[in-house]
C-alpha cells in the first residue's frame, strides 16, 4: 500500500467507516436504568449493572464497557420496577358470588442473567407470571367471602398474594415488590340482582339475630334487678317492717290520688272513705 493510497480520500472514508463499525461493536454505553446480560455464542457469559438493593448511585457499575465484536451480544434488561396488570379475571368467592378482579403487581428483575435464561425477555416474564398472578389471586380470594374485600383484611389478603407469587417468580429471576386489587367488582344483571339480594337477606337475618341477642340481655338484666329490688326490699322488712309498710302504703297513695302525675283512667269510681278506715291509718301517724 503505497502513499497515494494511503492518501485517497475514497480508502481513508472506508477505513474510517471500518474503525466506527468495530467501535460500536465493541464498545457500549450500559445506562443506570438498564442490566446488561453479554451472550457469546447465545451463551451467557457476564453480567453489567445488575441490581443490588441499597446500592449507592454512581458505583453500579453503569457506564462505557467492552466486548467482543460481531460475537459478544447484549441483552438489555430494565432494571427499574416494572407493572403487570391483570384484568378482568373472574373470582369465586366461598358466598357463592362471582366476582371480576381487576389488580396488578409490581415487580423487579434482580437476576437478570436468570431471567434470560428461564424466560427470554422482559415480555417472557410477564407471559410467565401472568398465569400465576391470576393462580394466586384466585386461590387466596376463593377462600373468603366478597365482603372481605372490601374491610380491613385486605391488606392481609395483599400480602397472602404476594407472598404465594414471590415463591413462583423467584425461579425467573424477579421480585415481587407489591400487589394491589384496583376493582373488584360483580357481573351486571340478574347475576348482581341476585347477589345483591342474597347480601340484603343475610344482612337482615343477622340485624334479627343481633336484635333477639339484644332482647334475651335486656330480660336477663331486667330479671336480674328485680332480683336485686326484692331482696332489698326483703332486707329492708326485715331490719324494719314499720317503714316498710309505711313506704309500700305511700307508693299506694300516690298512685290511688294520682299524685303520678297521670291521666285518670276511663270508667274510674270516685269513693269516700272514713278517717278511722284501715287503708288511711298511714295519715293518723304511728302509735308510739
Amino acid at each position: 500500500m503505497n502513499a497515494m493510497t494511503l492518501r485517497n480520500p475514497v480508502f481513508v472514508g472506508i477505513a474510517a467507516l471500518l474503525l466506527v463499525i468495530i467501535a460500536a461493536a465493541t464498545f457500549a454505553i450500559v445506562p443506570e436504568t438498564q442490566q446488561a446480560v453479554i451472550l457469546r455464542f447465545e451463551q451467557p457469559v457476564a453480567t453489567v449493572n445488575r441490581y443490588q438493593p441499597n446500592q449507592p448511585f454512581g458505583r453500579t457499575g453503569a457506564g462505557l464497557i467492552a466486548r467482543l465484536p460481531f460475537i459478544d451480544k447484549i441483552v438489555w434488561v430494565d432494571k427499574r420496577v416494572l407493572d403487570l396488570d391483570l384484568e378482568d379475571t373472574p373470582v369465586l368467592s366461598t358466598d357463592q358470588l362471582r366476582v371480576n378482579v381487576d389488580a396488578f403487581a409490581r415487580f423487579r428483575i434482580v437476576d437478570p442473567l436468570r431471567m434470560v435464561v428461564t424466560a427470554g425477555s422482559e415480555e417472557g416474564v410477564e407471559a410467565q407470571l401472568r398465569p400465576i398472578f391470576g393462580s394466586a389471586l384466585r386461590n387466596e380470594l376463593g377462600k373468603r367471602r366478597f365482603a372481605d374485600l372490601l374491610s380491613p383484611e385486605r391488606a392481609q389478603l395483599m400480602d397472602n398474594i404476594q407472598t404465594r407469587l414471590n415463591a413462583q417468580a423467584g425461579k425467573y429471576g424477579v421480585e415481587i415488590v407489591d400487589v394491589r386489587i384496583k376493582r373488584a367488582d360483580l357481573p351486571s344483571g340478574p347475576p348482581l340482582d341476585s347477589a345483591l339480594t342474597a347480601m340484603r337477606t343475610q344482612r337482615q337475618q343477622e340485624a334479627n339475630t343481633i336484635r333477639a341477642q339484644g332482647q334475651r340481655n335486656a330480660q336477663i338484666l331486667r330479671a336480674d334487678a328485680d332480683a336485686n329490688a326484692a331482696r332489698i326490699y326483703a332486707d329492708a322488712f326485715g331490719k324494719d317492717a314499720q317503714f316498710y309498710d309505711f313506704y309500700r302504703a305511700m307508693q299506694s297513695y300516690r298512685h290511688t290520688f294520682g299524685a303520678d302525675g297521670g291521666p285518670a283512667p276511663a270508667g274510674s269510681t270516685s269513693f269516700v272513705l272514713g278517717p278511722d278506715n284501715a287503708y288511711l291509718k298511714e295519715f293518723s301517724g304511728r302509735s308510739r
